[in-house]
């Protein structure tokens, strides 16, 4: 097996609903903000090469929107998902398995592309399964109005009329052993229901891809919750039985939405769990 970030671009959200209840003096010392109260965030992505197999962990916003939908997002940096896979070898066309924590626009927008003559939508992976689970496409296909903004009809049903959508198995529990992609997933409802946190198995360590359960770094504090979470005090109960495991188990936490810090592992202390260390994915993943 063979591991490889895959940034997908970079963007600037809201500071305040990034870290919810907790007030700026706080958050601001790690996740700083500009003058417009945005903070750096990235979408890394995580590549997995396993015999036959090329799995993408999600995909990043994709480039079909608008120029008035990025323009929220004030995208900044020269990262891209093609230029990113080219870098490590691929292409699209090589890509097996899209999985997906779950189905925001910042998670599974690079799963679809225009077609040729912008009439319609289509796979931007066309020898790819696309992967969820049966509850949480339920949850995005007949989306709540807290989250709808978030869960857009051309990122999520071409995937479904494609025939290539598959879905992992639940779990009576909240893990899944042994998934059909070969890892571990951890079930967690606060973000959003049923968003998927892949463990991965890679050499003598465990890969946890932290998708929206810890953004960054700046997260590591049980109450700084975001506030696009849709049930906030279940993720403060998630984040902090995850963190304890984590601990306990040394994982080494891929940070997907923090744009300066890769992977973090963590420890127990007298004040709960805290930052242990700070890695990059090369000194990790070679």
């Amino acid at each position: 097996m063979k591991l490889y970030p895959i940034n997908a671009g970079n963007l600037k959200l809201d500071g305040g609903a990034m870290f919810g209840v907790v007030p700026k003096v706080l958050w601001n010392r790690s996740n700083p903000a500009d003058a417009n109260n945005m903070i750096d965030i990235a979408t890394r992505c995580l590549l997995i090469e396993d015999g036959n197999r090329l799995i993408l962990i999600d995909n990043g916003m994709g480039d079909k929107q608008s120029d008035k939908f990025y323009s929220y997002y004030h995208p900044w940096g020269d990262y891209n998902l093609d230029a990113s896979l080219k870098a490590a070898g691929f292409n699209r066309d090589d890509i097996t398995d899209v999985f997906m924590t779950h189905l925001h626009f910042d998670h599974c927008g690079g799963s679809i592309q225009w077609n040729k003559d912008r009439t319609g939508y289509e796979p931007a992976f066309k020898n790819a399964h696309f992967w969820s689970n049966k509850d949480h496409w339920k949850w995005a296909t007949e989306p709540n109005r807290r989250e709808r903004a978030s869960f857009l009809k051309e990122n999520i049903m071409p995937m479904e009329e494609s025939g290539q959508l598959k879905f992992t198995a639940l779990p009576e529990d909240n893990l899944l052993k042994n998934s059909a992609l070969g890892f571990d997933i951890f079930f967690a409802d606060g973000h959003t229901d049923k968003q998927m946190i892949p463990l991965i198995k890679y050499k003598d360590k465990t890969i946890a891809f932290m998708a929206d359960l810890l953004p960054t770094v700046g997260h590591l504090p049980l109450p700084y919750v975001m506030g696009y979470d849709t049930r906030p005090l279940l993720t403060l109960n998630e984040k902090e039985n995850f963190l304890n495991i984590a601990a306990e188990q040394n994982f080494y936490l891929f940070l997907e939405h923090d744009a300066h810090h890769e992977i973090i592992t963590v420890h127990n202390t007298e004040n709960g769990v805290r930052l242990k260390g700070l890695h990059t994915c090369e000194e990790i993943f070679n």
